[in-house]
């Protein structure tokens, strides 16, 4: 499965695997193998299920060997992105307290330090249940096992993934704190790479860090990019955490590392989710249609950016709960031609802003955001420049609410726009019914060709008639 998984998304030039959570490792380890870890849950507490990915390892099964294996025949390149401080497992933690033994998710340098080195007392919170990265000795624990995984493969290269999960620090620790002890462990991470890759007769590995794009919420965190690029990185994945986004998130990253670091702009299925309907993982979700990674591609490359990324792509197909289809397979044709900038040209854009959900790790968000009858809110929108003639667009505002009885006015760079009826699919693809919202829940207007376009442009929107609006999502499509 894993090879195929490799195989069907042949039109990247990467692939990066993420092997579990980073407390247990998917490879063949003298540090914690899986042998021993299972044997202190039998031993020690008497539990002896084993899961999918567990019988596969011990039946010799090496995740990362596949991995190298599969993306040389297919020259594309390995690397290993290694999860920093995921918090999955947490959810299982309280139960497991109160029954007195971990699940087989759990590592037993977690369950045994899980007092001493958790951030917070909140047995249900990811925030509170990851492992404080103040402590030497748990960014001593996971270099141990990032060194072991890069000095036995011939990977092209190591992705630090600070998303997963974003909080490192407790309270107590001062942000220029936290930015030297990041910055100190990357640069350990860069002396090792060099290490390895000289004593495997290897060119010099990339070294990736995967970020979050808003650069507001990276301080908290303890990255400074101009730092860590001085410090070894070659390569910045900037990550809207579970969406596809558009925003000048890669301009700000370009002006903070200038062209020492290649900068990449992570894209996913989704742009928008709603509310769970039965706990986590069911939450219906907007699915990134291929004309926004088409547009997002090519804002991204417009703003300096070296490449795209894809994360959670396999999510178009079916996964946690049945209400949050149909499901599809993911547009795999799309990955060669996201680096095609003259098919990019050839597009219709599609162009929006979302509210995502509720997520510090987006920072300031424009949605979503309540009109109020008689207060007009202005919202910008940053946008390519024109390069051929266009037809009339569409501008749509998307509420989660009836909003068609409603008398809005809208007017883009000053000019005053013309209601039309509601269209929920104006670029069509294969994705109906899959939560594009109903007729009554849209505010549709013309954008004639006639009106200028710029790179940062004004949407001026006032509820003439009718209750307050809450908007939640609005677009502009370009054909």
């Amino acid at each position: 499965m894993l090879r195929k998984s490799i195989v069907e998304a042949s039109g990247a030039d990467a692939h990066f695997l993420q092997p579990g959570l980073g407390w247990i490792p998917w490879w063949s380890s003298n540090i914690y193998s899986i042998e021993d870890h299972h044997r202190w849950l039998r031993d020690t507490f008497k539990v002896k299920g084993v899961r999918k990915v567990g019988r596969f390892l011990l039946e010799g099964g090496d995740l990362l060997a596949t991995l190298v294996d599969a993306c040389r025949q297919m020259n594309q390149a390995p690397f290993l992105s290694y999860r920093l401080n995921d918090g999955h497992h947490v959810r299982e933690l309280a139960e497991a307290l109160k029954r007195g033994r971990p699940t087989p998710n759990m590592a037993r340098h977690y369950w045994d330090n899980y007092e001493r080195f958790r951030i917070g007392p909140d047995q249900k919170s990811w925030d509170n249940g990851v492992f404080d990265w103040s402590f030497p000795e748990v960014r001593d624990y996971n270099f141990s096992l990032i060194e072991e995984a890069c000095s036995n493969y011939d990977l092209a290269g190591l992705e630090l993934d600070f998303l997963r999960h974003w909080v490192r620090f407790g309270p107590k620790t001062k942000q220029s704190d936290r930015l030297k002890i990041t910055t100190d462990f990357v640069r350990r991470i860069r002396k090792m790479l060099d290490r390895t890759a000289a004593d495997r007769g290897l060119p010099r590995w990339s070294l990736c860090v995967r970020v979050p794009a808003a650069a507001k919420v990276r301080p908290d965190q303890g990255v400074d990019l101009a730092a860590l690029v001085d410090a070894g990185v070659d390569m910045v994945n900037l990550s809207h955490s579970y969406f596809t986004w558009q925003d000048d998130s890669v301009a700000v990253a370009k002006r903070q590392v200038g062209e020492a670091a290649a900068v990449y702009l992570e894209m996913t299925h989704a742009t928008m989710t709603g509310k769970a309907t039965n706990g986590s993982g069911t939450q219906p979700f907007l699915r990134t249609t291929d004309q926004q990674f088409y547009t997002s591609a090519r804002i991204a490359y417009d703003q300096g950016a070296q490449g795209v990324s894809l994360f959670n792509f396999p999510y178009y197909r079916y996964h946690v709960a049945e209400q949050n289809g149909p499901f599809h397979e993911p547009p795999f044709h799309v990955l060669p031609r996201l680096k095609d900038e003259q098919f990019l040209r050839s597009q219709s854009e599609s162009y929006f802003l979302s509210s995502g959900r509720n997520d510090p790790i987006l920072g300031e968000k424009t949605l979503p955001t309540t009109l109020k009858r008689g207060h007009p809110q202005t919202l910008s929108l940053a946008m390519l420049p024109a390069e051929k003639e266009r037809a009339e667009g569409l501008i749509r505002l998307r509420s989660d609410g009836p909003i068609d009885g409603h008398e809005i006015d809208v007017h883009f760079n000053d000019s005053k726009l013309s209601p039309v009826p509601a269209v929920t699919n104006p670029l069509s693809h294969r994705y109906e019914n899959t939560w594009l919202g109903s007729p009554e829940e849209f505010a549709c207007f013309a954008l004639p060709a006639s009106v200028p376009m710029r790179a940062t442009n004004e949407l001026k929107v006032v509820v003439r008639q009718g209750a307050r609006v809450r908007l939640i999502y609005l677009d502009v499509i370009l054909q």
